[in-house]
């Protein structure tokens, strides 16, 4: 029988293409079954229309089928994949667009720090209900490999309360690589150790990261007998793009010993140190690529890209279809691990699981990233060791972040999620306690469609009582309303977007749209 793969959030450009097409590359793999679903019937239809056509214009045997109903979609399901945005792009805005009345400057807020907090909330009850229906009408023991973000919160909350075996995948472990592999190649060819034709590609060097999603470390990276590791900083300075791009990483691998994954814009609003005074932020980003620290960067091009498709999808239908070949197979995980647990071919990779010793100074039960290998017996994750001290201590203050504001989702515990904004790093550096509290406040009012938890527990009507009360007896904390931002850049209309369409339609169906610039 061939294999069903249901695809959760179905209608996301990017990535159910990429991943649909990365799994139809393998021979053993060529009639699956992909079952897609989403909540959105324009989305899902423009999506399954286009996987069709990809596949007709393969010849492959693969079949799609497409429905709201998810547990239809669900059943018999081997695999899930959950590629969900919950709340879409109006609840995104929201996640960007209060905290910023506060001060809070976010580039990404998809991960911690307010923005990223709140969005777990949402993807955290919606999680859970996939996890039932996985539970209930699934193969046995299938397996979810979730895309979705904040990864490490909801990766921890299908594994620990929804009870279905989950991996959090990211391709920000590869990025780091290939940047790695760029310094180490100029430098190669500055020391006449390579020729100056030679290039370093991150498969030539042994990698090993570790950490959490998105604060995960280059703890070893060995190339030709050269431990990199202590030549990391210089390697970097020299480096004629990313002094100027990555300041935000460079200072913190001067500072810690180590090099982290994250972009510059995402690693800034992590930790308290860069994005907490608005005069000073330009100092540490830079605008050439909105992934470098544009505020609200990542909700810019998700807009014009939804914006665009939806304009430019009869064009997509008239396209040549990609071709479902290795050279085109992308470096997203999951079709390596369907691969590896069908086929037994090994592959190696880095994974987000839940913490059982791996990293012993972070707690036990935490989604940790970590190399691992993949074959026919499963998930073979090894322990890594201790983290360097200052990295662990980074990634330990995220973590009991993410674990109050997993166990708030679950329970809707409005008091609970309001100590967890207060915990963040950068919500803490900017915001005194009283301006978390309405801050966080406003952002439970403002996603009250999805968040059925907090309408449950009462949590919702007390926000909207408390904001009531200080609105009338004048004791509301005073905002920055209209302040758009230390670096926002405009959303393009679609008009404008139209005298460069490629570069529009490359930014819709890009999967990982950290490689988009801010003039794309």
């Amino acid at each position: 029988m061939p294999l069903k793969v249901a695809m959760i959030g179905a209608g996301s450009i990017g990535f159910t293409r990429r991943l649909m097409g990365d799994i139809l590359t393998v021979p053993e793999l060529s009639d699956t079954h992909f079952a897609f679903t989403d909540i959105n019937q324009q989305n899902l239809d423009m999506i399954t229309q286009l996987a069709r056509r990809d596949i007709a214009g393969n010849d492959s045997p693969a079949t799609v089928s497409a429905t709201l109903d998810r547990r239809e979609a669900i059943a018999d399901a081997d695999y899930v994949l959950c590629v969900i945005r919950q709340g879409g792009l109006a609840a995104f805005a929201t996640d960007i667009d209060i905290p910023l009345k506060y001060g809070i400057d976010q580039c990404v807020g998809d991960t911690i720090c307010a923005g990223g907090i709140m969005y777990g909330q949402r993807g955290i009850a919606a999680i859970l209900d996939f996890c039932k229906d996985i539970r209930e009408v699934a193969k046995p023991d299938a397996m979810m490999l979730n895309y979705a973000n904040p990864m490490a919160m909801l990766t921890r909350a299908a594994n620990e309360y929804g009870g279905v075996p989950t991996v959090g995948l990211c391709h920000g472990v590869q990025g780091a690589q290939h940047q790695i592999a760029s310094c180490v190649q100029a430098w190669a060819r500055r020391e006449s150790i390579i020729g100056a034709d030679e290039q370093v590609k991150a498969k030539d060097i042994d990698f090993v990261f570790s950490g959490i999603n998105h604060q995960t470390w280059c703890v070893k990276a060995t190339w030709r007998g050269y431990d990199l590791i202590p030549m990391m900083l210089e390697l970097f300075q020299k480096h004629d793009e990313f002094p100027t791009t990555e300041k935000v990483r460079i200072d913190v691998l001067k500072r810690f010993g180590y090099y982290s994954t994250e972009s510059n814009g995402h690693l800034s609003e992590y930790l308290p140190w860069y994005r907490k005074r608005l005069d000073s932020i330009m100092n540490w980003i830079d605008l050439s690529t909105w992934i470098n620290g544009e505020t609200g960067g990542y909700l810019r091009v998700c807009t014009e890209g939804r914006n665009w498709f939806e304009t430019d999808f009869p064009n997509w239908m008239t396209q040549d279809p990609p071709k479902f070949t290795a050279d085109k197979r992308s470096e997203e995980h999951g079709s390596y691990i369907i691969e590896g647990l069908e086929t037994g071919r090994v592959y190696r990779g880095h994974f987000n699981v839940i913490n059982k010793g791996h990293i012993p100074n972070l707690p036990d039960g935490c989604v940790i990233e970590i190399p691992g290998y993949v074959d026919k017996n499963g998930l073979n994750m090894p322990v890594v060791g201790d983290l360097p001290m200052a990295c662990a201590a980074t990634c330990n203050v995220s973590v009991r972040v993410q674990e109050m504001a997993v166990k708030a989702a679950i329970t809707g515990d409005r008091l609970l999620l309001k100590q967890a904004m207060l915990h963040d790093p950068l919500t803490g550096a900017v915001c005194d306690p009283e301006e978390v509290w309405q801050m966080t406040d406003e952002m439970l009012v403002a996603g009250e469609a999805w968040l059925p938890q907090y309408v449950a527990s009462g949590a919702i009507d007390a926000a909207k009582a408390e904001l009531a009360h200080h609105e009338a007896s004048g004791t509301r904390v005073k905002t920055m309303d209209g302040f758009e931002g230390s670096a926002r850049i405009h959303t393009k209309t679609v008009e404008e977007m139209t005298a460069a369409k490629e570069e529009a339609r490359a930014n819709a169906q890009a999967a990982d749209k950290g490689k988009m610039t801010a003039n794309a």
